[in-house]
């Protein structure tokens, strides 16, 4: 379906008319309308609709200036609904239905009898009781608010109450103030926090998270140890659950400074990127003064259709996952675990059945650090619906089977690679995932990496002790594996044996892996290596080039690749994102220079500003696009998400 057309309002419209603004009713059911389509200068147009019919679609959100003020019945069931917040528009709307929407809790509902006073039914129910619950939780929740607001002022001299007050007060609301059950803490918290506004406003003071204290710690992180996954602190005992929230870095009008770096033929054109967010939404505390956070992973959401991108990326790292809107920065979701510390996110889509008997795609996030357990998290609704205890050391990566949607692979310190089966969801969006196959290493696996060309049968794993494969069939007997295959990099050399901490495919041949050569990133080819093997267990592989990268000897830079683009990224660290068009590299005759190529483009650190002053040198852990590449996130050492956009 495109976007709606007046001639389709008039058909579909009654009474008939050929003048939009006569149209009551309007049935835009059934239409496989996406969110995009519900154009408001078109509808707008309606300035007498008063009842509305979009029901199974593909909706994940409203637009918030419909102009649809008139409105007095919307149907919306069986869509892919995720807030409701954009209702507020509709003063008038007196019955709306949302079944079928699986993303929608009970603090939706509650949240719609808040914003819609004059509600008489949602879902073909009486709204009465439920807006007589959210009477009595406003209620209390005003009284419990006031009284901290009186405490809180109490406690602060004249000099520096209006300091205080624009610093500290809704934070200190939205961490303090409780009240019903966990169930429904989205709602009561989403209510502290308007509640506690409006009295910071009423006293004519405003909040700004961004306040920076007298005395700012350091804010470079450039000499800090480089600390291993395994030997990262653990959060604090009793972390505060706090409210999603996003906290951003202003930056100063940064130039892409490094520029293009020509290859060996000179012919590589740079890409325009730019800074766009800076986001420290994994604090500890969601404290603005947490620079030391470290961040390791991110992973772009699959996109929902074929042909299109996504600018969605889940981000981990303390004891947070972060989903974030590349395009706005702003942070659609925030899931904590206090006492995790996370390693790795992962993502895959599964077409789930409703209780209506609708079939629905459903993104779900893995989620796995330190503690060995697997959060599988439906991120719309921002639940947990699933915990496999998986490991009982730390789990360093994870990543899902391109062949397979429910196959997920995990890699620990416990020199374990374990193959589940997380199945399909219930009714009640509960998992019960099984255990496939055990894969044993000689060291710790650190990247995963299933074969793009037979990601059903072999796995590549970047390990401490170098880069091992493994066979992965489903139909053959044993259930518990060791390596098939050792791959070198330089036979008969000390490198042969060394770490290898970054490691993706680049196309169904072309391997980009870091960690076996100081100072370079080797390029090489699967087809041809396995070709050769024969019976060998050790194999060095067929070097197609080398990429020069930073010299420094510390380790877990991970690199990444954009298949589409023929692209490969890594950080360093310095803050900077080292870029390669390795198409171009790879269109080259053979044989290719032995000298390491150069970088088409290095983005220098933009230093944004954080706590009164500039964030000057940070590392880079990790660097990930889009399949488009129109967007790039990169995560830091500094409790900082940069991302990078492309113009």
């Amino acid at each position: 379906m495109g976007p709606l057309s007046a001639r389709l309002l008039m058909q579909r419209g009654r009474p008939k008319s050929d003048r939009l603004g006569k149209i009551r009713s309007l049935d835009l059911s059934g239409l496989e309308l996406l969110s995009e389509h519900l154009d408001p200068k078109l509808l707008c147009r309606l300035t007498q609709l008063q009842e509305l019919d979009l029901s199974n679609n593909q909706l994940e959100t409203l637009p918030d200036n419909l102009g649809l003020s008139h409105l007095r019945v919307l149907r919306c069931a069986n869509n892919q609904l995720g807030d409701v917040t954009a209702l507020c528009q509709f003063p008038k709307l007196e019955e709306l239905s949302l079944e079928g929407n699986p993303f929608l809790t009970v603090n939706d509902n509650l949240k719609v009898s808040f914003l819609l006073p004059t509600l008489r039914k949602v879902n073909g129910k009486d709204a009465s009781s439920t807006y007589s619950q959210v009477e009595n939780l406003n209620r209390e929740l005003t009284s419990r608010v006031t009284a901290h607001w009186e405490k809180f002022m109490a406690t602060l001299g004249p000099e520096e109450e209006a300091e205080k007050a624009q610093a500290d007060f809704v934070k200190s609301a939205v961490r303090d103030v409780r009240y019903g059950p966990e169930s429904l803490s989205e709602f009561t918290q989403w209510r502290v926090r308007m509640i506690s506004e409006e009295l910071v406003a009423s006293s004519r003071t405003q909040v700004h998270e961004a306040d920076s204290p007298e005395k700012p710690p350091e804010a470079g992180a450039a000499h800090k140890p480089r600390a291993r996954l395994a030997a990262l602190k653990r959060p604090d005992d009793v972390p505060l659950n706090l409210s999603p929230s996003k906290r951003a870095c202003t930056s100063p009008s940064a130039q892409v400074e490094g520029g293009p770096v020509a290859g060996s033929d000179g012919s590589q054109p740079a890409l325009k990127l730019e800074p766009l967010h800076f986001l420290q939404c994994h604090s500890k505390n969601n404290s603005p003064q947490d620079l030391e956070t470290q961040l390791w992973a991110c992973a772009f959401e699959p996109a929902w259709e074929e042909g299109a991108t996504s600018q969605t990326v889940a981000t981990c790292g303390g004891e947070a996952v972060c989903v974030i809107d590349c395009q706005t920065g702003i942070v659609l979701h925030k899931y904590k675990a206090p006492g995790e510390e996370f390693f790795s996110v992962a993502w895959t889509t599964l077409m789930v059945v409703t209780q209506a008997g609708h079939k629905k795609r459903w993104s779900v996030l893995a989620a796995a650090g330190l503690r060995g357990l697997v959060r599988l998290l439906h991120v719309r609704a921002g639940f947990c619906c699933g915990v496999i205890r998986a490991h009982k050391k730390a789990i360093a990566t994870l990543c899902f089977s391109p062949a397979h949607e429910t196959h997920l692979f995990t890699a620990s310190y416990d020199k374990r690679i374990i193959l589940w089966d997380i199945g399909m969801p219930n009714q009640d969006y509960e998992f019960q995932a099984s255990q496939l196959l055990t894969l044993d290493t000689t060291s710790i696996p650190l990247r995963l990496c299933p074969v793009a060309s037979c990601p059903d049968a072999r796995l590549l794993a970047g390990c401490e002790g170098g880069c091992c494969c493994w066979d992965v069939r489903l139909d053959q007997p044993q259930k518990r594996r060791v390596c098939e295959v050792e791959f070198v990099f330089s036979e008969g050399s000390e490198a042969s044996g060394r770490r290898v901490d970054g490691l993706a495919f680049v196309n169904e041949d072309v391997v980009a892996s870091k960690g076996s050569g100081l100072g370079t990133i080797c390029l090489w080819s699967w087809r041809q290596t396995w070709g050769g093997r024969g019976s060998q267990s050790t194999v060095a592989v067929v070097v197609l080039a080398r990429l020069q990268w930073s010299p420094t000897e510390l380790a877990y830079f991970s690199l990444s690749t954009c298949p589409d683009k023929g692209i490969v990224l890594c950080g360093d660290e310095e803050g900077n994102v080292w870029l390669y068009d390795v198409s171009n590299i790879l269109k080259q005759p053979p044989p290719l220079p032995a000298a390491p190529q150069a970088p088409t483009q290095i983005l220098k650190w933009p230093q944004p500003w954080a706590l009164g002053q500039a964030v000057t040198k940070t590392m880079v852990n990790t660097v990930v696009a889009n399949a488009s590449f129109t967007y790039l996130t990169a995560l830091t050492d500094s409790n900082i998400v940069a991302i990078w956009g492309r113009l």
